[in-house]
Formats: C-alpha cells, structure tokens, sequence
C-alpha cells in the first residue's frame, strides 16, 4: 500500500454501484508532491439512533427494525441530557434512505423517538472519524490514476508572477484503511480572485442580454491578469500606465474559455469573490451555458453546483474553497456602507479607483484613457478582493479547525450555527445524543417567550471626575462554567438538597454542581485554550505567529461569546428557558453587588450596563494621581 498525507479541503460524496463513496479533497503535501488529491472511502455507512418506547422494549423494536431491510442493528449506551439510557444505533446502505424509512420508524410501536437523522452525510463522516478541515490527513491505499501533469495547448498569460501553462491533474486514491488525523500548523494557500465587468447600457445587468466584456484575476502569490474582448489603448508612451496585464480575446464565448482555463492553470486552493455567490458566479454561468462553454472549475472537472437556502446563495467549486467575502464582511464589521470600496478603504487604508456601475458601459464605449481607466478598475477589484481576503480568511481558516466543518460552511454559517456544529462534535466525543432541532410550533412557541436581560443603572448626568470602570471578564461564559449552568445539570424537582446544587436568583432554578454539565465543559475548554494562546502572544516576537495566534484567540472568543444567546435562541437544539433566564439573574446579582462593594470602598457608581460600570472615586486621592474626567450625558 501507498501513504499520501494531504490538507483537507473539502468532502462530500457520490454514489458508485448504488453505495455511498465519501471524497476527500486535499492539497498534496510532502516530498516530491504537489497538486491535489481526492480519497475515496467506501467503507463508510449512514446510521441513526434510535430510542425505544421502554428500555425493556428493546428486544421487540431490534425484530421490527430487522424487518426493514437495514445493514445492522445494534443496542449501545449513550446520554441524554444527564440520563443514561440503552438505544438502537441503525445503520443504512445508503444517506438517501434515511429520509424515506424515518417516518416508519417513527411509527413502528416500540419506537419513541429517533435521533441524528438529520446530520449531513459528509459531516457525519468527518464526526466519527475525527478529521478536522484545514489540518494533516494521512491515508493509506492505492492509486487509480497517474496523477501527471498534463500540458495543454499552451495558453498566452500575460502575467505578473506566474507562467504556468500546464493543468495538472488530481490524483484519485482508494483508501483501505481509516484515515489518520494528523496535527500540522496551517499551510500556505494559493489564492485566486476574481471579477467580472459587464456591458449594461439599460442599467441593472441581465444576464439574457447584456455580455460580460472583462473579468479580472489577482493571487496572493503575484499573479494579475485582465482578459478583455476589447482591445486596450495603445500605452508605448513612456509616461503612460503599463497595461501589460490585459490579455485580448475575440469574443465572449473565448473570454468564458479563458476563465476556466485560468483557474485550471492557476489551480487554487481558495477561489475569492466579492457577491461571487449572488451576482458574478451566476451571471457567468447563465453566459456560459448561452454560449455553450463547459465551467470544468472543480479539481474533478466539474461544473459548479448553485444553491439557494432561503434568500441565501452560494456557489460549490469542487476541491477549491469558494468564499464570498461579502458575507464575512456583513457579518464581522459594521459599516455605514460594505461597497467594497468602503470595505477595502476601512481594512486596508486606501482608496481604490471607483467607476460608477452604470457608467462602466461608457467608459467602454468611448475608449481611449476612459477604457484604460476600465481596465485598471477591474484589476483594483480583483486586487482588493485578494488583500482583503488575507486579512479576513485567517479567522474564517481557524474557526474551521474548531468547529471541524468545511471552510466553505463555515465561511457562510452565522455564529450560532459554528456553535452547534462544535457542540455536535462535543456530543460524539462524549457520547451524548443530539437533541433533535425543533419543530416549527416549538419555534413560535420559543419566540414568544422574552427573557430579562442584563441590569442597566441610568445615568447620572454631569461632568465627573475620576472615572474609572469597572469590567466583568467574559461575564456570562464565566457563569455558565462557575455555576454549572446547562440543561443536563438542571433539576426540575421540588425536592434537593441545597448543598449540591447552584440555586439562581430571582427565579430559584437549581443546577447540579456535579457532574460538570456538557455545555459549561464545551464553555470551559475553548476559555482554556483561548487563555494559553494569549499566554503565548505575550512570549512571541514573531510577527507571523502573533498573526496566527491572534486569529486563533479571536475565533475562541467569537465562539464563547455567542454561546449565552443561544439559551435562548428559538431554534438552538439546547434551548432553555431555564438556563437563559438564570444567566441573566446571576449577571445582575453581580453586578449590583459589586457596585454595593465598590461604593463601600469609596467609589460612586454613575453609569452601568450589563456587565460594567462607570464610577466616580469619591475617597482621598493619593497625592500626584492624575485625574479623568466622563461626561455622561
């Protein structure tokens, strides 16, 4: 047998002989490797749990589920909120018959419930076998194909960086054994953006009509190419602008071949866009299947897959991480405006060329400096698509080795979703059932509870001198951890005894204080780890490290933070009630009792919210201390 070791990409699977084939996509690495790989596993099987209507039923629901044709039924022990229980874990020959077999099985008489059944295939693979996007794999195996370069007609790129003319292909391996998940530092990836200009006279673009005459590409390793299906102005001037990145092409339909061919040719790890999922990769396809070009993106020559989850796109290139950073950037900064102008302006410090969108056509028109003005604008676009994907990606890359989904999930989950899939994959380690999602009447019934949250102390108005605050630290994942606070370690019980359990304010909740509950656990060790990566900044003096590791830390504390909201979140498969409103409780019993502290040590609270106050120090002031002054208005 063989050994490649490769950074996973991407997975997903396709069906061979009427079985399920998991493919992992990869970037070669090692000596004498290079390019990509796609590992075959067949060996996996979908499976769900299934929990019998009585522990004594379990003879009778194995005969029945026996009846349904499955690969095995097998009785194993797992928790369930904090109880102990024997369920069935059933095994399917295929994902696809997981949906049409649940309602039977729900039906059968010693069935009460099943559980995982709504897990991903691909995310169930990476779940089980422990493997983490972004990081080493190892495998063993065989090869299928001679993975050689293979040269095509060469391709005149006029580039900046690069002259690879040649298209290399993917080598495709049959794994025998299980892959081995490897700890590795992340590598360095090859990114490729891209954008797309178009004719539009009659305004908004319409892809029946109007025709893509420029696309735009930029990497992070130099390479910098316009094609275009007109020809630039002529630039022997001395004192002219160099346009030696334009590549002319006949028509559209050559202008689409080139797209590919430069992907192909380039062949990236990350393919950058900015609204790629909802305006460029679209426009392109509804071009290209008008002209009859073939979209061969993927690193197994497949098209792209388009889909649409409610008002949402998004744009799959097989074996390449397709990002639209649009998304990122509306969900991580808050800006007036997230033209990427405004958005490269406030990331990078500088303005780049803009042209109106519904000028771009008389700019083309009228030629001369207008077109060469065109021409620099659409590299500027590509080019700032690139500087701000190397500021953004790293903490998209390692929420991804912490949550252990695909980069290209997670580059569009919202915070609460990166959260349930890190604690789905806390709940196998643990051996913890997932809690099904709600249903829709949960939903509404969920949105129509509010709970009180954090205390806030109106202001005292006037000028104040001496201010100083005082902060909480991670104030409600410290009182998730601190008092145990989740819905395994809640007791609905009128009798217990007070000793061993955390009663909250207010409400009178009471919470185990042992064992530790699965959510307070999750909490606690990406605190852990968050504080050693902040123990290592300090130690650092390596630029590049410091980088890396600030991403880290902030990718912790984004997923820390967001975990209080989703007590309360209607569609959290941890939802409580109970859990959301003792958190607030004990955040306000702190608070106000720290202000009680501090105004017995001399201080005079005139300002708070949440988890902090303002206070004026009303004592003697050694001799020398500089005062500050706080309007509060």
């Amino acid at each position: 047998m063989q050994t490649k070791k490769f950074v996973l990409l991407d997975i997903d699977y396709v069906t061979r002989n009427q079985e399920p084939v998991i493919r992992l996509f990869g970037k070669l690495l090692g000596e004498n490797e290079e390019g990509h790989i796609i590992v075959l596993d067949k060996s996996f099987k979908p499976y769900i749990y299934v929990i019998p209507s009585d522990p004594h039923c379990i003879p009778d629901c194995t005969h029945e589920l026996s009846e349904l044709k499955l690969i095995s039924v097998e009785k194993v022990s797992r928790n369930d909120m904090g109880e102990h229980k024997e369920v069935l874990k059933v095994t399917f020959k295929h994902p696809r018959d997981i949906p049409k077999l649940r309602e039977k099985i729900l039906n059968l008489p010693s069935v009460e419930e099943i559980r995982e059944h709504d897990i991903p295939f691909y995310r169930r693979y990476l779940i089980d076998k422990g493997l983490f996007p972004l990081n080493l794999v190892e495998v063993e195996g065989k090869i299928l194909n001679s993975p050689q370069t293979s040269r095509k007609t060469p391709v005149k790129l006029v580039t900046k960086g690069s002259d690879n003319n040649q298209t290399p292909k993917s080598c495709i391996f049959q794994m025998e054994n299980h892959p081995k998940p490897m700890d590795s530092s992340l590598p360095e990836f090859k990114f490729l953006s891209f954008d797309i200009e178009v004719y539009n006279p009659r305004g908004m673009p319409q892809s029946d009509l109007d025709p893509i005459i420029m696309i735009s590409f930029s990497s992070n390793q130099g390479f910098q190419k316009v094609i275009s299906t007109k020809n630039p102005p002529d630039s022997s001037d001395p004192n002219g602008s160099s346009l030696d990145f334009v590549e002319l092409v006949a028509d559209e339909k050559e202008l689409l071949e080139k797209f590919v061919e430069t992907v192909q040719s380039e062949n990236p790890d990350i393919i950058l866009g900015y609204n790629s999922d909802s305006f460029d990769l679209p426009y392109i396809r509804d071009r290209a299947a008008k002209l009859g070009v073939p979209l061969k993106l993927g690193i197994d020559g497949s098209p792209p897959k388009f889909t649409r989850t409610g008002f949402t796109n998004s744009t799959m290139i097989k074996g390449r991480i397709h990002i639209d950073l649009y998304f990122n950037i509306r969900r991580y900064m808050h800006l007036a405006r997230h033209t990427l102008e405004h958005v490269y302006l406030e990331l990078c410090g500088e303005m780049k060329l803009d042209i109106p969108g519904d000028e771009i056509h008389i700019y083309w028109d009228e030629g001369g400096s207008k077109l060469e003005t065109l021409f620099h604008y659409s590299l500027d676009d590509a080019v700032a698509v690139t500087r701000i994907g190397e500021r953004m990606i790293p903490l998209s890359t390692e929420l991804t080795r912490i949550v252990g989904q695909p980069l290209f999930d997670v580059s569009r989950m919202a915070s609460g979703r990166l959260v349930e899939w890190y604690l789905i994959r806390k709940s196998f380690q643990y051996q913890n059932l997932v809690p099904n999602k709600p249903s829709p009447s949960e939903v509404t019934q969920r949105e129509d509870v509010h709970v009180v949250g954090g205390y806030v102390k109106e202001p005292v108005k006037g000028l104040h001198a001496n201010v100083v605050y005082f902060d909480f630290r991670s104030l409600y994942p410290s009182i998730i951890i601190s008092k145990n606070i989740s819905p395994d370690s809640f007791i609905d019980k009128q009798e217990f005894n007070r000793d061993d359990c955390y009663v909250s304010p207010e409400n009178g909740y009471n919470f185990q204080k042992e064992p530790v509950g699965f959510i307070p656990s999750a909490i606690g060790q990406i605190l852990q780890d968050r504080v050693k990566i902040k123990s290592l900044m300090k130690e650092s003096r390596d630029d590049c490290q410091l980088h890396i590791l600030n991403a880290q830390q902030e990718a912790l504390k984004r997923l820390a933070n967001t975990f209080y909201g989703l007590y309360n979140h209607s569609t959290f498969r941890w939802y409580s009630l109970q859990c959301s409103q003792s958190i607030t409780a004990w955040g306000r019993d702190f608070l106000k009792k720290t202000m009680d502290d501090a105004e017995k040590q001399g201080f005079k609270p005139v300002y708070a919210d949440t988890d902090g106050f303002f206070a004026t120090y009303v004592g003697t002031m050694d001799e020398g201390t500089k005062p500050t002054e706080y309007q509060v208005r």
